[in-house]
């Protein structure tokens, strides 16, 4: 519980750093309802809306309401997808708000020792460090490997879990060994005519959890004409902590991105995860006030590009040739990806590109899949409720493979097909993956 206390403080800093312009842009036009997952999914409670949000924001700056834990339930619970803001004809920068008010909560409310421990092994003791994200990844593959997992699943421990996370842990990707992880190569050249030198953000997940992504990542910017910086020194983005109310861990790393790619000579700075790119398209607004940084930051993340958009730019689909045998193929947007990155087309247009796939275009693929990052673990009934509507419109287009461009995303549609008992006829795929499966079909 929130002493009273630790409302006032939270109130203080409310007044003291919230953006009131910001919050006052928003006219209460109600254009950003439809678009907003947690307002559907909750019955259209007002307060669960990013207008309704916004309204709480405002009253605490005003002083009119106190900070208390519903105030606080209903922050949490919005996903951050963003889908709001597209549709906004104020252009209101929800997502900066909603961090600024989660972090202001976080820091100045005193959580039990359990979730402190928690948030500070989480935070502070893994996502920074990723020699140990790949221990942890390396712990994972052990556990596949050696048979622990199958012995898990026949034996039924994984039931005194609950349902969706034991059926997540169905799902998970192959892990890769230690080795494979630390042979990482730092500069690679391009198989084709060299158009143009990029820098590759290989993240903390993307390159332990979901390396043979990354390397496909690779392959594909390779076999378009870029020859590769990939520096050592780089960090995990920080999306994790600064949508979780940790913004100095996130600053930290930030700043440590920076200096990693900003000598490099690179023409672009290429992400294969929506919720990544979006974070660090976003390191300007992160360190605004910051003088020593503010300038760095901005000519960072105007490089930063989606690697759909680079493929597309260079005429990948045009000059290498693409085909499957005769399946459909649907996609799903990364919310992270379509309303911050601004990033749709590409990945329509290359999976159009594919000779053999039908593409059949999902209904309400711009909503989001109830991910989010860490949300479907820590809000699991109402991720859960937003899976299964997005799942009604996976099915509806009879595809058998769903293609996604986010780690988080493609795990939650992969524990949507689980679900629905659909893993015998669909699959859920990375677009870069597919891609390379599709650029490399006719090579024997």
């Amino acid at each position: 519980m929130t002493t009273t206390k630790e409302q006032q403080e939270i109130q203080k800093h409310f007044k003291e750093r919230m953006n009131e312009d910001e919050l006052l842009n928003c006219m209460r036009c109600g254009f950003c309802l439809p678009s907003c997952p947690t307002y559907i999914e909750s019955g259209y409670k007002e307060s669960h809306s990013p207008r309704g949000r916004i309204a709480l924001m405002k009253a605490v700056v005003d002083g009119i309401i106190e900070p208390d834990e519903d105030v606080e339930r209903t922050l949490d619970l919005c996903l951050g997808c963003r889908a709001c803001e597209p549709v906004c004809p104020s252009g209101v920068n929800y997502g900066h708000l909603l961090e600024e008010a989660r972090d202001i909560i976080n820091q100045n409310k005193r959580h039990s020792l359990p979730v402190r421990a928690l948030r500070k092994t989480v935070f502070e003791g893994l996502f920074p460090h990723q020699n140990r994200m790949r221990m942890a990844v390396g712990l994972l593959g052990f556990y596949q490997r050696t048979g622990l997992q199958a012995l898990t699943q026949k034996t039924g421990l994984m039931n005194l879990f609950p349902v969706h996370l034991a059926t997540m842990e169905k799902v998970l990707p192959k892990a890769p060994s230690l080795k494979e992880m630390k042979s990482r190569p730092t500069e690679l050249k391009a198989t084709t005519e060299v158009k143009k030198r990029v820098a590759f953000f290989s993240g903390c997940l993307m390159d332990t959890m979901f390396l043979d992504t990354n390397n496909a990542t690779l392959k594909l910017l390779q076999m378009a004409g870029c020859e590769i910086a990939i520096p050592e020194e780089q960090a995990c983005c920080g999306a994790l902590h600064g949508h979780s109310g940790e913004k100095d861990t996130a600053k930290k790393m930030a700043k440590r991105n920076i200096e990693a790619f900003e000598d490099l000579g690179a023409d672009y700075i290429i992400t294969n995860a929506g919720g990544c790119g979006a974070f660090l398209i976003d390191y300007d607004h992160l360190l605004k006030d910051d003088d020593q940084w503010h300038e760095r930051a901005r000519q960072f993340t105007a490089k930063i590009k989606d690697v759909t958009e680079i493929l597309v730019e260079m005429d990948f689909h045009v000059q290498i040739p693409l085909s499957m045998q005769n399946v459909t193929v649907t996609y799903q947007d990364s919310c992270h990806l379509r309303n911050v990155m601004k990033t749709s087309s590409a990945p329509r247009l290359l999976l159009q590109s594919i000779t053999g796939a039908h593409y059949q275009e999902m209904q309400k693929a711009d909503s989001c899949c109830g991910s989010a990052g860490i949300y479907n673990i820590i809000e699991s009934e109402m991720s859960m409720k937003i899976l299964d509507s997005k799942m009604e419109h996976t099915k509806n287009t009879n595809a058998a493979i769903v293609v996604t461009a986010n780690p988080g995303c493609l795990l939650q549609m992969k524990l949507g097909i689980e679900k629905e008992g659909l893993s015998d006829r669909m699959k859920a795929v990375h677009i870069a993956d597919l891609l390379y499966e599709a650029a490399t079909s006719q090579i024997s």
